[in-house]
């Protein structure tokens, strides 16, 4: 074929720009952003994990992964990924805010099937962390309807660590022989004694560690360590009798992965999760590891319900306290209908605390 003038210069401008296409698209291929949508307490262990992660994907697959965290209230993190919020996974709090997620369209169904143990690659529990001393006493959550006891806890409207608290206080009213009126009428003296109710577990800490309210505060066992660790000397975390076996749940949102074409990357990024080295990613930041060995490693059953410094041996996590789970309750589709939906169980106990 012969070119010549004109056509052969439309030609070579032609060559040159799909040329040019086809170099974005390699490079763009060797180059791949995710968006992490995530709740408040894991802001440290992601930042931790997505540099691991991004490592053993440059190692393994020559691919360049940028991650961005987003970070906040589970129940309004799921709100705003339902509302438009492009996030390529979701790491929330609880099943049931990932179920916003997948009630808006954006996550197929039995997505709690696409990762073992049914998406959930971390436990972790509810603890109290007090000041130094404990000069309240504090031992038990029958403590914290006590007259004079001031109490933070996030709102389990926002909140999904929030939601774990409740669960837990209300389990232990329930083991200790208590009807459901009895229960309901203790939650609302619980509530009663709120000092403040933010939005998101972070921001409680914030409230009681740093803007010195509240005489207890109803937490995640990771945010208390890390106040430990950050404030040593200044306060104890106290370990209830029962407590409840939290299960954040991870998921791929389906949506928003095929259109920007990060199937794959973003279903590595969560099953690398289970990896041994995440795993103990996931201890060092006072989560509790699912892999059972791993979990074994930083273990230990203490004779005291109080701990008062980060122990040397990094064997922290506490295994002498009963734990429910969700199961008891009927799954989350049933608690949420029964406790946490608009005009159930908790508005009616706020609004007459």
């Amino acid at each position: 074929m012969k070119f010549t003038g004109r056509k052969f210069l439309s030609t070579l401008v032609a060559a040159s720009i799909a040329g040019s296409a086809f170099l974005a698209a390699a490079a763009s291929a060797k180059d791949v952003e995710l968006t992490n949508v995530s709740y408040d307490p894991t802001r440290e262990l992601y930042k931790a994990y997505n540099q691991v992660f991004t490592d053993y994907y440059k190692k393994t697959k020559g691919v360049t992964v940028t991650v961005t965290q987003s970070h906040g209230g589970s129940g309004k993190q799921a709100l705003e990924v339902a509302n438009g919020l492009e996030a390529d996974v979701v790491t929330l709090a609880l099943e049931g805010d990932v179920d916003a997620v997948q009630k808006a369209g954006l996550i197929k169904e039995n997505y709690v099937k696409d990762f073992p143990l049914d998406s959930s690659p971390y436990t972790s529990t509810i603890v109290f962390l007090v000041r130094a001393g404990n000069p309240k006493n504090i031992k038990d959550w029958n403590d914290l309807v006590r007259d004079g006891v001031g109490v933070v806890t996030p709102n389990p409207k926002t909140s999904g660590g929030a939601r774990w608290n409740y669960l837990a206080a209300w389990y232990y009213f329930e083991k200790a022989g208590q009807d459901e009126k009895q229960i309901v009428e203790s939650i609302r003296k619980l509530f009663s004694n709120v000092v403040v109710l933010d939005s998101g577990a972070r921001g409680s800490t914030t409230s009681f560690v740093e803007n010195g309210q509240g005489d207890v505060l109803v937490a995640w066992e990771n945010e208390a360590f890390l106040s430990l660790a950050e404030y040593p000397g200044k306060y104890e975390i106290v370990v209830p009798s029962i407590s409840i076996l939290c299960q954040p749940t991870v998921a791929v949102v389906d949506e928003v992965v095929d259109d920007h074409g990060t199937r794959e990357v973003a279903t590595d990024y969560l099953n690398y999760l289970y990896s041994d080295e995440a795993q103990r990613v996931e201890a060092k930041w006072y989560y509790r590891p699912s892999n059972q060995a791993i979990l074994k490693e930083f273990a230990h059953t203490s004779n005291s319900n109080t701990i008062t410094s980060i122990p040397a041996d990094g064997k922290w996590i506490v295994t002498n306290v009963e734990l429910t789970d969700i199961g008891h309750f009927g799954g989350w589709k049933q608690t949420i209908a029964k406790h946490f939906a608009n005009g159930a169980l908790f508005d009616s106990i706020y609004e007459k605390k």
